[in-house]
């Protein structure tokens, strides 16, 4: 790099966030543009009444991604918040009278599986050993490519691996090869369901969730997922990078092939370079001329969507009985509602549920005695949201959760406000309304996911869930990281 260029950033969810810092950390002069007022992305927070709900994300798995993230600028995911790990881990209803508490231990998971089938728990050390090899493989050999060329992975070595991985194979037949109870299925299984496919369409290679949920655990930041966001921001800073929150871009400023500035509803700020972690269809669609963008309208719409999601933040004035702090609800039919989501896509006639009830291991996130629960429905994306639907869904869910938990519950919620499809739009362009992003199908797997830099404008790079290595928290930190990687190697050609 002769000179320090200066870079812009668009979006400060966990993408923007990592790419910044990282870039910051290369020697650039990192600019972070935010069209909210406070940081996060997907990863807000909102208070009211006393309760403070994190609006996105809510499982934090996989504490090596956090920690090789803060290590790399020689720091600790503890500098910035404590963790906490959960046992039990969650707990999935199956009906009023059957409900499953995952232990963290692994002793006692073995011990659970054996009472559901006989045998499960010697096939379950199999299947974790097959999915540790995954996870080692895929987390620090394929997630961590930039999937720019078939180059990348042409080493025989890690041929031999991909094909050790199970990447042609369907995570379902792989399950069942294991397990025959349906419950111990399900629990398998449910990982997989955000992802973006049902089981029967999902690579096997993605069992390394579950050696991510059963052998690295599940935690939990003391303060809520926005504590991380308050730990990448600080760092941000102390890296020098300047942040320009409440203000969407609007238009990029173009001599011939590359970007000279951007223009925001408030300011124009000149740079040599930009890396949106914004929605990569709407900078595509609404950021570029046509001219100048890497996929047609076409594309997009033939793209396979992760799920969109129903959410209600509830504030209960009552603390709620027989909840752990993560829940599934599964009282319904599992592959009803995964074909509703991705087969034919439509709002679902008896939907599986989550439940988070972060106040079982949080007090400061409701008032005491009270209860902060965000309940969630994973749903198609592009379906027509609408106030009534809200509210209808609203009623079975509760109505449901009453019956499971032996609690009344709606007659006590004094805060209560919703969030699907529109809001995504609204507050994220997010394209169909989706909450996760690009479905990790086969056919939309490393190079074959949208690039992380377009191809016809020499200095605009894109980092996030729809771009490599897909969608969740630590992908996110990973596709920030490797973006900045790309764009080191190539800003001295700009």
């Amino acid at each position: 790099m002769s000179k320090k260029h200066n870079l812009i950033v668009i979006g400060s969810g966990f993408a923007g966030l990592s790419a910044a810092t990282s870039l910051a950390q290369l020697g650039f002069d990192v600019t972070l543009i935010e069209k909210h007022k406070v940081p996060g992305g997907r990863a807000r927070k909102f208070s009211e009444a006393g309760f403070t709900f994190d609006m996105g994300p809510s499982w934090y798995w996989m504490p090596d991604v956090f920690e090789e993230y803060f290590g790399r600028f020689n720091k600790k995911p503890s500098y910035y918040y404590e963790l906490i790990r959960l046992d039990p881990s969650y707990s999935v209803f199956f009906g009023h009278d059957e409900v499953m508490h995952v232990p963290a231990d692994y002793a006692e998971l073995l011990k659970m599986f054996e009472k559901y089938e006989k045998g499960s728990g010697q096939n379950l050390d199999r299947f974790l050993n097959q999915a540790a090899y995954k996870y080692e493989v895929g987390m620090n050999k394929l997630v961590k490519k930039p999937s720019r060329s078939l180059t990348e992975f042409a080493s025989l070595r890690l041929l031999y691996d991909v094909l050790r991985m199970d990447v042609f194979k369907s995570f379902s037949s792989h399950a069942r090869k294991f397990f025959s109870d349906s419950k111990l299925l399900q629990l398998v299984e449910f990982p997989v369901l955000f992802l973006g496919a049902t089981p029967q369409n999902t690579p096997a290679l993605y069992s390394l969730m579950n050696y991510a949920d059963m052998k690295l655990g599940t935690w939990y930041p003391a303060g809520g997922m926005h504590k991380i966001v308050e730990g990448m921001v600080a760092l941000a800073e102390e890296m020098g990078v300047k942040f320009k929150l409440g203000q969407e871009v609007k238009s990029f400023i173009f001599n011939e092939n590359k970007i000279t500035g951007v223009e925001t509803d408030q300011e124009t700020l000149s740079c040599d370079g930009v890396i949106s972690g914004a929605d990569y269809h709407h900078t595509e669609t609404n950021l570029l001329p046509g001219s100048l963008r890497n996929y047609s309208d076409n594309y997009w719409q033939k793209r396979t969507m992760a799920p969109s999601s129903l959410i209600y933040y509830l504030g209960v004035n009552k603390r709620v009985k027989n909840l752990l702090h993560h829940n599934l609800f599964f009282d319904q039919d599992f592959g009803k509602h995964a074909r509703e989501i991705y087969d034919q896509p439509q709002w679902p006639e008896n939907p599986l549920f989550y439940v988070s009830a972060p106040g079982k291991t949080d007090p400061t996130v409701a008032p005491d005695g009270m209860e902060n629960m965000f309940i969630l429905i994973p749903v198609a994306p592009g379906l027509n949201d609408t106030p009534e639907i809200r509210e209808k869904y609203y009623h079975m869910v509760m109505s449901r959760l009453e019956a499971l938990t032996g609690e009344r519950i709606k007659e006590y919620v004094v805060v209560k406000k919703t969030y699907a499809h529109r809001d995504f739009i609204n507050d994220y362009h997010a394209f169909k309304g989706n909450a996760y992003g690009l479905a990790n199908t086969l056919k939309q797997t490393a190079i074959l996911k949208p690039s992380f830099k377009n191809k016809k404008v020499a200095n605009l790079y894109y980092t996030g869930q729809l771009t490599v290595p897909g969608p969740g928290v630590p992908p996110s930190l990973i596709s920030g990281q490797l973006v900045a990687g790309e764009v080191a190697k190539e800003s001295r050609h700009w």
